[in-house]
C-alpha cells in the first residue's frame, strides 16, 4: 500500500506539475497505479533489463532503439548511474531473447499503429514486457513517422496530420539549443519569440548596427524596445528586454522577424552608463557573449552550441495534407518584402497585416517624418508627407510583387506621433542640430505629444481624423503603385485596414477622404484596381456596434492583442509582471495575450462576427493578433467561421496545421479544450 501510495502522491510532485502546464493537461484528472508481478533483471548474467523505442525518436528512422544493461533494474538504465548498452547487443548475448523481443515490438507497433516506448526486463533468460506506451519523439520525428506511417498503410492521411501537434513545428522553424550542451541558465523570462540566438550583447541601436557591419553577432538588450529600435533589432540574433509581456513590441516584432526573444526578466539590471546588467552576482558587460532559449525564456552565459533547422520532404508532405483539409485561410503578418517573401515560402496566402509604422523608420524617412510632426501648418506637413511618399510607394511596390495575386491588408498609420521622435537629451540636441530647429522648441514639441496613456490615446483613426493628410499621402502610395504594377500584368488585391475605430462615424469620416484619393489616382493613372476598405475591430465598442459599423466596413480584422488589453483593462507591455502569477496559482488558466480568452475576449470576437455579418451578408473577418499562430486559438477562430488567421511568418506553418486538426477535432467526443 505504501508503493501504490506513493505512485498516487506522484500526481503532484513538482516534476509532474511541471509538466501538467507544459502539456496543458487539467490537475483534477488524476492517475491511475498498474499493480504487476515483480521480476528481476539483476539475478546474474543471464538476467537484465531495458528499454526501447519500435523507431528512433530523435529522427524517425524506422529502426529498433534502444538501451539495455545485464543484472540491473529499470532504475539503473534510467536513472544514468551505470553506461548501458545498445539493444544491438543483446543479439550477441541472447539471440533468442532477442529475436523475441523484436517479434513483440512489431506487434506492439502493428497493434497501436504508432511507435511505441517499450520496457522489458529478463529473468533467468526469460523475456517480460513491464509496459508499452506511446513514445515521445522530436518534432522531425514525429512528421517523418507520421509520414512513413501512411506509406507503409498503418494509418490514413488525417491520423497522421492529428500525430504532429502545431507546437511542435516551432523546432522545424527556427535554430534551437543542442540538448547535449551542458548551458549556464543565469535567469528566466518569458518565452516571447521562439527559437535560440547566440551574440554578444550590446545596448543600443547604434551598437548592433556597428557591430553587426563588422560581421559580430548581437544581442540586443533594452529596458523595452519602441517602433525606433528596429534597425538594431532587425541585425540581432535575439533581443531581451527587462520590461513587456508576451504581445510587447519586442515580442510581436521578434516573431516576425523570426528571431528569438525573451521579455519581461526583471532580474535583468542594465546599467547603460557603464555598459553592463547585472543578474543576481552576474555582471554582463556590452561585448561578452550570452546565449538566449526564446521558446524557454532562459537566459545562459556564454555561447551554447545550436542545431539549426532542416525541412525535409516529409514537412512538405504533412502540410500539403494538412491543407486538403483545413477551411480557415492562413496570411502573415508582414511589414517588407523580405517578410513578405518568408511568409510566401511558408504557404501564406496573402497578408492579412501590414504595418506600415514600420516602414517609417527605414533610412533616412525617419528625418522626414519627424520635420512633418513638428510642422507647424497642415502645408508644411505635406511638404514633409511629400518627400515619405515615394518611399512609402517603393514599400508597397516591393510587397505587392511578392503577393502577386493574393490579398494584402495594409494598416494604416497606428502608434502615437511621440514614439516617432527620440527621448534622450543627447538624441534631442542631435536632432534639433540636425533640423535646425532649437532644443526648446523640439522639446515643447515632445512635451506637447506626451500622453498619460498613449495606447488610450491620439493614435490609430484619431491621427486620421485630426491630421487626414498622413493617411491620403499612404492611401496615394498604396495606389500608385498598385496601378503601376498593375500596367504590367501583376494582380494586386490591396486591402485598406483603419485602425481603432470605436464608432461608425470615425470609420465613415475617414473612409470617404481615402475613397475620394483611391478614386483620384486610379483616374489619372488610367487603371481600375479592385480594393476593399475595413477596420481592425480592437476596441469592445467596436464589437459591440459591429452590425452599425458592419454597414460601412467591408472586411473587419480582429486586433486580438488591443482587443485583450482593452477587455482585461491591462496593459501588455506591463502585465508580464503579475500575470506569471496568475497563471502558476490558476488564478487565469493561461496568459490571454498567449492564448485568446474565450469565455471574454472570444464572446467579443464572436458576437463582433455574428453581428457583422447580420449587416453585411458575406463579411470577410479574420483576425491579425498574435492569437493567429496559437493552436487554441486557430480552433476557436475555425468554430466560430472566420475566414482567415493571420500570424508571424514564422508561424504561418504551426496555423496551417493547426487549422487542419481544428476541421479533424470538431464533432469528437474525445476533445479536451485546452483551455479548459
Amino acid at each position: 500500500m505504501m508503493a501504490v501510495n506513493a505512485v498516487f502522491e506522484s500526481w503532484n510532485n513538482q516534476r509532474a506539475i511541471i509538466y501538467r502546464k507544459d502539456y496543458s493537461i487539467p490537475d483534477n484528472w488524476g492517475t491511475a497505479v498498474n499493480v504487476q508481478t515483480m521480476v528481476f533483471g539483476n539475478m546474474g548474467d543471464t538476467s537484465g533489463t531495458g528499454v526501447a523505442f519500435t523507431r528512433n525518436p530523435a529522427t524517425g528512422e524506422k529502426k529498433f532503439y534502444g538501451e539495455f544493461l545485464m543484472n540491473a533494474q529499470g532504475e539503473d538504465v534510467v536513472a544514468g548511474i551505470r553506461t548501458p548498452q545498445s539493444i544491438e547487443k543483446l543479439k550477441e548475448r541472447m539471440p533468442e531473447v532477442y529475436e523475441s523481443l523484436v517479434e513483440i515490438y512489431q506487434k506492439l507497433e502493428n497493434h497501436y499503429k504508432d511507435m511505441q516506448d517499450i520496457e522489458f526486463t529478463i529473468q533467468d533468460r526469460k523475456l517480460y514486457m513491464l509496459q508499452t506506451r506511446t513514445g515521445k519523439r522530436t518534432a522531425a520525428a514525429a512528421v517523418r513517422i507520421a509520414v512513413e506511417m501512411v506509406k507503409e498503410g498503418l494509418v490514413d492521411k488525417k491520423t497522421a496530420i492529428l500525430r504532429v501537434e502545431p507546437e511542435q513545428l516551432d523546432q522545424l522553424l527556427h535554430p534551437i539549443v543542442d540538448p547535449k550542451a551542458k548551458v549556464g541558465v543565469i535567469a528566466r523570462g518569458l518565452p516571447a519569440s521562439p527559437g535560440a540566438g547566440v551574440g554578444k550583447v550590446v545596448f543600443t541601436v547604434e551598437s548592433a548596427q556597428e557591430m553587426s557591419s563588422k560581421g559580430e553577432r548581437v544581442i540586443l538588450v533594452r529596458q523595452e524596445t519602441s517602433p525606433e529600435d528596429i534597425g538594431g533589432m532587425n541585425v540581432a540574433q535575439g533581443i531581451l528586454t527587462v520590461r513587456g509581456g508576451m504581445t510587447s513590441h519586442a515580442a510581436v516584432v521578434a516573431r516576425g522577424m523570426g528571431k528569438c526573444c525573451v521579455t519581461g526578466c526583471k532580474d535583468v539590471n542594465i546599467d547603460e552608463g557603464k555598459r553592463l546588467f547585472k543578474v543576481n552576482d552576474n555582471i554582463i558587460k556590452e561585448g561578452d557573449w550570452i546565449t538566449l532559449d526564446g521558446s524557454t525564456g532562459n537566459i545562459m552565459l556564454g555561447r551554447v552550441k545550436l542545431i539549426q533547422p532542416e525541412l525535409s520532404g516529409n514537412f512538405a508532405q504533412l502540410m500539403k495534407w494538412a491543407d486538403e483539409i483545413r477551411k480557415l485561410r492562413v496570411r502573415a503578418n508582414a511589414d517588407t518584402s523580405h517578410d513578405a517573401q518568408v511568409a510566401r515560402d511558408f504557404g501564406a496566402e496573402g497578408i492579412g497585416l501590414c504595418r506600415t509604422e514600420h516602414m517609417f523608420f527605414e533610412g533616412k524617412r525617419i528625418d522626414a517624418v519627424r520635420e512633418m510632426i513638428l510642422s507647424d501648418t497642415e502645408k508644411e506637413r505635406r511638404k514633409a508627407l511629400a518627400k515619405i511618399l515615394p518611399m512609402q510607394k517603393g514599400d508597397f511596390k516591393e510587397i505587392f510583387k511578392v503577393m502577386d495575386g493574393y490579398p494584402v491588408t495594409i494598416r494604416l498609420l497606428d502608434p502615437p506621433l511621440h514614439e516617432f521622435l527620440p527621448h534622450t537629451e543627447e538624441e534631442i540636441e542631435a536632432l534639433a542640430k540636425e533640423m535646425n530647429v532649437s532644443v526648446e522648441k523640439l522639446k515643447a514639441k515632445s512635451n506637447s505629444l506626451k500622453e498619460f496613456n498613449p495606447m488610450l490615446g491620439h493614435r490609430g483613426c484619431r491621427l486620421g481624423i485630426t491630421y487626414p493628410e498622413i493617411y491620403e499621402m499612404q492611401v496615394q502610395a498604396v495606389f500608385e503603385a498598385a496601378c503601376e504594377l498593375a500596367k504590367k500584368g501583376k494582380k494586386i488585391e490591396p486591402e485598406i485596414m483603419i485602425p481603432l475605430v470605436g464608432h461608425v462615424n470615425e470609420l465613415k469620416y475617414t473612409k470617404d477622404r481615402l475613397i475620394k484619393v483611391a478614386d483620384e489616382v486610379m483616374e489619372k493613372m488610367g487603371v481600375n484596381i479592385k480594393y476593399m476598405v475595413g477596420t481592425m475591430i480592437e476596441l469592445p465598442r467596436a464589437a459591440i456596434t459591429a452590425d452599425k459599423i458592419a454597414a460601412e466596413a467591408e472586411f473587419f480584422s480582429f486586433g486580438t492583442n488591443d482587443l485583450t488589453q482593452t477587455t482585461f483593462g491591462l496593459s501588455r507591455d506591463d502585465a508580464g509582471n503579475f500575470l506569471p502569477f496568475y497563471i502558476e496559482n490558476k488564478i487565469l488558466p493561461k496568459d490571454p495575450f498567449v492564448a485568446i480568452d474565450q469565455d471574454g475576449v472570444g464572446e467579443l470576437i464572436k458576437m463582433g462576427v455574428e453581428k457583422g455579418r447580420a449587416a453585411r451578408a458575406g463579411l470577410k473577418v479574420g483576425i491579425c493578433g498574435e492569437h493567429g499562430g496559437e493552436p487554441s486559438s486557430v480552433e476557436f477562430c475555425h468554430k466560430i467561421g472566420l475566414d482567415y488567421v493571420s500570424c508571424s511568418p514564422f508561424r504561418v506553418p504551426i496555423a496551417r496545421l493547426a487549422a487542419a486538426h481544428a476541421v479533424l477535432k470538431e464533432g469528437r467526443a474525445d476533445t479536451i479544450s485546452t483551455t479548459a
